[in-house]
């Protein structure tokens, strides 16, 4: 009889139950292998070339970072409506730096990496101040969030404008130009190293939740789902770095390119671009941005913050002071998109990071960060940002007019939402 009982109390559960999956992870992912599926099929297979997937990836970037910091804006009960401006100005900031400021001062010649790594160092710096001040207004003064960044959108767009007189400031440093894309990528050795380093690392973090679950007599997965969820994810990894590597360089540049710096073309020499130098430099901020939000005391502030504000405060919280840090963070990332929006096109124009506002929000709230606040994560953002991009670039690929994109996009957004609303009512979170 207590056999019986016993089996009744632990019902078989299901070979999903048992990978132990986020439904929600589980579904972003599956839209997005859709939108690639379908966009696949209407581009008669353009849409999942090499070439194709290499420039999707250095093109949702600079959305991905911001959204990273949108997160935690958003997560405090806040909205920054100022970030695409915000990159405008900090990419006119390095602009100047490397190509008058700097030279004229200090004597450098444009591509010395100082030159380029000083200026990236004052545009970050930059950003984070003008964040920072943003977040003293918001917790401080008390004025509302939206209106502080909504005159942030207005003022700093226009602040661009003035440093740069209104023109186009190019060309940018070289060294500079490695966190375009093309300009800077790991080549096929590297880019598989790497590779096999993220394997390496994804399977060791679950080796390390699975025995932070034991020593604390957690249940756990079944050894075989460990092992799945492992295998699925190696092998996402090294199929995104197989297509990066199948993406060939054209004839004639690596000649060009080795011409530039006096040297013959080695024998053998990998012919594949790799791993773009923008697309390692998104992985690290997520792995920073993962290791604040679920590690640190101003994680656990950000996100008990969120939840609940009144308690937060009451239980020794300084919120305002989190305010300003996690607009200063936000700050930052503009600064960093900025260097690859900027690098990317190889110049500063006063239209850089137009309407990036609306698809970092967009990108956040569709990786499921809630607006009511409390609840976000990193990774979320990140693919919200890539399905943002695959929409666009799809329907650009597929002869979609703008004005009809924009509706999409706009509509996917409401839709993303409204499935969020719903999947909280019904999961009670």
């Amino acid at each position: 009889m207590s056999d019986i009982s016993e089996g009744a109390a632990r019902p078989r559960r299901s070979f999903v139950h048992q990978l132990e999956l986020d439904l929600r992870l589980v579904g972003m992912i599956g839209a997005f292998v859709l939108i690639c599926v379908v966009f696949n099929v209407m581009s008669d297979g353009r849409f999942l070339t090499p070439r194709n997937v290499f420039n999707l990836s250095i093109q949702t970037v600079s959305v991905a970072i911001m959204a990273t910091g949108m997160v935690f804006v958003i997560v405090t009960r806040h909205i920054d409506l100022s970030v695409g401006s915000l990159l405008a100005t900090c990419s006119a900031i390095m602009a100047m730096s490397q190509t008058t400021w700097l030279p004229s001062l200090l004597g450098f010649t444009l591509d010395d990496p100082m030159n380029a790594l000083l200026a990236v160092l004052i545009g970050v710096a930059c950003g984070a101040l003008i964040g920072a001040f943003h977040g003293w207004l918001v917790g401080y003064l008390g004025i509302p969030a939206f209106i502080v960044t909504l005159g942030g959108l207005l003022v700093w767009r226009n602040v661009a404008w003035y440093l740069t007189n209104g023109q186009t400031i190019g060309p940018l440093s070289e060294p500079y130009l490695l966190f375009g894309g093309v300009n800077g990528t790991l080549g096929e050795t590297w880019s598989w190293i790497v590779g096999l380093v993220a394997v390496a690392f994804s399977v060791w973090v679950l080796m390390q939740a699975r025995r932070n679950k034991t020593a604390h007599d957690m249940p756990v997965k079944p050894i075989w789902a460990e092992a799945v969820v492992a295998a699925i994810i190696a092998v996402a990894i090294l199929g995104f770095i197989w297509l990066l590597n199948s993406y060939d360089i054209p004839p004639g540049r690596l000649e060009r390119i080795f011409a530039a710096r006096g040297e013959p073309l080695p024998e053998g020499f990998s012919t594949g671009y790799g791993l773009p130098v923008s697309v390692l430099l998104l992985i690290g901020v997520a792995i920073v941005m993962t290791v604040i939000a679920r590690r640190t005391r101003l994680g656990r502030y950000i996100f008990a913050t969120g939840g609940n504000p009144d308690a937060a405060e009451l239980s020794g919280i300084n919120t305002r002071l989190l305010t300003v840090k996690v607009f200063a963070i936000m700050g930052a990332l503009c600064a960093i998109s900025a260097v690859v929006a900027s690098a990317r096109l190889a110049n500063h124009g006063n239209d850089i990071g137009t309407l990036d506002e609306l698809r970092v929000i967009a990108a956040a709230v569709i990786g499921g960060t809630a607006l009511a606040g409390g609840i976000g994560t990193i990774y979320g953002a990140i693919l919200g940002a890539l399905i943002m991009q695959s929409l666009q670039s799809g329907m650009a690929m597929v002869g979609v007019d703008a004005p009809l994109q924009n509706i999409v996009v706009g509509s996917v957004l409401v839709l993303a939402v409204f499935i969020d609303i719903i999947y909280r009512k019904r999961t009670g979170a």
